[in-house]
């Protein structure tokens, strides 16, 4: 594993980051041997890990002939990887909050940062509170810090500004790990607030990683015109790590206190 420095020294309070590579792939660290994200160094618009693959899932929810409309935001840098979808993909109007400089920093040095993203240096509440409301047809959520053992931000009145930013229909991806205590009571808020028919999971991640996806005023087509979506993905980014087919075998709707990722029969 190589380390490289941080390109800038980190604020106080803040981790610092740290890079790694290995067999290929560029890893972004905070103060700590926990994956923060990754990067395919050769096919940088690969989207590389798993649970960053599956946070696309909310794909899947949206009609095929509106891929790439309206504005995606992603709360939580990483190592980019949405963001260059988003941006540089879908081509949707993206905006990055990250309340790390060091993180934006080595984003633009070492892991192809779109230019055409907004990014925003903030705290991830103060950018929902002054977003405007119904701006948003795709947030991913992804905050973690160098401890990576729960959401930092995870409460009913959060996930309640998150919702207010969506559009109708839009849709939330949010990163939580399944097999953690913290997983029922976060995605019980989260169902609180969006409503138990708007909410779906995924099955968790060989690391643990489950991805729960909730709409705002979303309607669930029949099955084939799901399938149908899903092939429409795979076609047009399968060679980028979208398995949108599976996705489907993978995704359950929320009932209460059933364990993560289960599927439906």
């Amino acid at each position: 594993m190589i380390h490289r420095p941080p390109v800038k020294a980190r604020p106080r309070g803040l981790p610092a980051v740290t890079l790694s590579e290995h067999d290929g792939v560029r890893y972004l660290h905070l103060d700590s041997i926990w994956i923060q994200g990754g990067m395919r160094i050769r096919k940088p618009q690969v989207v590389e890990i798993d649970y960053v693959q599956r946070m696309l899932a909310s794909l899947l929810w949206l009609p095929s002939e509106s891929l790439g409309e309206g504005q995606a935001v992603q709360l939580g840098l990483g190592a980019g990887a949405i963001t260059r979808f988003t941006a540089v993909q879908l081509k949707m109007a993206t905006t990055v909050v990250e309340i790390n400089p060091q993180v934006i920093d080595v984003n633009a040095a070492w892991f192809h940062l779109p230019a055409a993203a907004e990014v925003v240096r903030g705290d991830a509440a103060d950018w929902l509170a002054q977003a405007a409301s119904g701006s948003v047809r795709l947030l991913h959520v992804d905050l973690y810090d160098e401890e990576a053992a729960a959401p930092v931000l995870d409460s009913e009145d959060f996930y309640r500004a998150c919702r207010a930013v969506l559009e109708e229909g839009g849709l939330m991806s949010v990163n939580l790990f399944g097999r953690h205590a913290s997983f029922h009571g976060s995605i019980g808020r989260i169902a609180a607030v969006f409503g138990s028919h708007q909410v779906w999971s995924l099955r968790p991640t060989r690391e643990g990683n489950t991805v729960v996806v909730a709409g705002r005023g979303v309607e669930v087509p029949e099955r084939d015109v799901l399938l149908a979506r899903a092939a429409l993905i795979e076609a047009r980014f399968g060679v980028l790590g979208l398995p949108a087919r599976k996705w489907l075998r993978m995704v359950r709707p929320y009932r209460p206190l059933d364990p993560p990722g289960s599927l439906v029969a």
